[in-house]
């Protein structure tokens, strides 16, 4: 057994874990950090995964940083070596190759992983899931070899797959089981819109509809039945959302719901641990409800206040939640969550393929939905983000800027 002393464990390597390790880095602390990696890879990009990847066989991969980089910094990589258990007495971490890291801090971002259709086998050679490189990567190769794609779930990731599918020449169809698209993301306005996008590009979108069983010949799927009519299925992608990776953190005891839960400065239920990025479910602020965002952003800034908080400050997580998703020639950008009631307002773009959303909540601007109006969506982040709500008929003039009630 080897066994290492250490000071601040970070378990996953997606953005949040690789944010954390870049700002312990520039706080002075990276020769206390170990950054445990279940993939071989170096810390990467993930959002290109569904798009430019998918469309160049010559797209690689794209690192954080360089392997030079962490050595460098002194920040100790431990890739391809999952972590297996922790001893929170000792608090102590053991890995899959026997190593075991001393902790003062133990962080887990360990991401979330691809929900399945229930039943069906794992390993089928035609269905694939996408979530990180060695997905994509086989995807890829999946995608070349396809004329025909069907994909399960029409949600961001499921439309993106669809978009970059399409975009190759494929013939793609999507079955979403919600009687409209995103149906807990955007609003009935924007999930209109790309709906009829997509259907004005060609992929076959269907609401609503049932997937009860499914037909397999060898290892290979061969069959759905949608609605109670059987499709053949060349090529399937599941879409269909994904569950917070807390099997480290139930086996440690710690407190779990809709992931693992942690309080405004990101502390698990052991104030040792600390939970950072899709895998944490954390307390709105100033709201009184508990979140789980699955988004670069939510992983950055939550790895700001993580490092606060091993340095002692203590500073609650109150980053304004931002958003981005690219289907094809559409780029939807969020700026704040959709209040559960409230009123909403469409300010016009420059074209029918431009406009933004604004959620009110009373008064106060909560939200906006942007297709491609990137500069309304950058107003909007800092009108939010200073409390400031102009009235919906002043925001919602299309001859004044957006910016000009900042």
């Amino acid at each position: 057994m080897n066994e290492h002393a250490s000071n601040i464990v970070i378990v996953g390597g997606g953005h949040a874990g690789a944010a954390l390790a870049n700002a312990l880095a520039a706080a002075g602390l990276a020769s206390r950090t170990h950054l445990v990696c279940a993939e071989n890879e170096l810390p990467y990009q993930r959002p290109p995964l569904s798009k430019a990847f998918l469309k160049n066989p010559a797209e690689a991969i794209q690192p954080h940083r360089g392997e030079s980089w962490f050595a460098d910094a002194g920040i100790t990589l431990h890739r391809g070596d999952a972590a297996l258990s922790v001893d929170r007495a000792a608090r102590t971490l053991t890995l899959r190759s026997g190593t075991v890291l001393r902790y003062e801090w133990l962080v887990l971002a360990t991401g979330a992983t691809a929900r399945t259709l229930p039943g069906l086998p794992a390993g089928l050679a035609n269905v694939a899931v996408l979530r990180g490189a060695d997905d994509a990567l086989r995807l890829r190769g999946l995608l070349a070899a396809a004329a025909r794609v069907t994909v399960l779930g029409g949600g961001f990731i499921g439309l993106e797959i669809a978009a970059t599918a399409n975009a190759l020449g494929k013939a793609v169809t999507v079955l979403e089981a919600a009687p409209r698209l995103l149906q807990r993301s955007l609003s009935p306005e924007l999930a209109a819109h790309v709906l009829a996008t997509h259907r004005a590009n060609g992929i076959d979108v269907r609401l609503g509809v049932s997937v009860s069983d499914f037909v397999l010949e060898g290892e290979r799927l061969a069959a759905l039945s949608v609605d109670g009519v059987r499709e053949p299925i060349e090529l399937l992608v599941m879409g269909i959302g994904a569950a917070p990776d807390m099997q480290l953190a139930h086996a440690a005891g710690l407190e779990c719901g809709n992931g693992i839960v942690v309080d405004a400065s990101l502390r698990t239920s052991d104030p040792a641990i600390l939970a950072i990025g899709d895998c944490a479910s954390f307390p709105e602020h100033g709201g009184t409800r508990h979140l789980r965002l699955e988004s670069v952003q939510n992983a950055n800034d939550q790895a700001r206040t993580a490092l606060a908080t091993i340095q002692g400050a203590d500073e609650p997580y109150r980053a304004l939640p931002w958003f981005w998703s690219e289907q094809g020639a559409m780029r939807l950008q969020m700026a704040g969550l959709m209040p559960g009631e409230g009123t909403r307002h469409v300010r016009p773009g420059a074209t029918p393929a431009s406009f933004s959303v604004l959620h009110y909540a009373g008064e106060r601007l909560a939200c906006v939905e942007s297709v491609n109006a990137p500069l309304d969506h950058m107003a909007a982040r800092k009108l939010l983000e200073a409390g400031k709500s102009p009235a919906p008929a002043l925001a919602c003039d299309p001859a004044v800027p957006l910016k000009q009630h900042i």
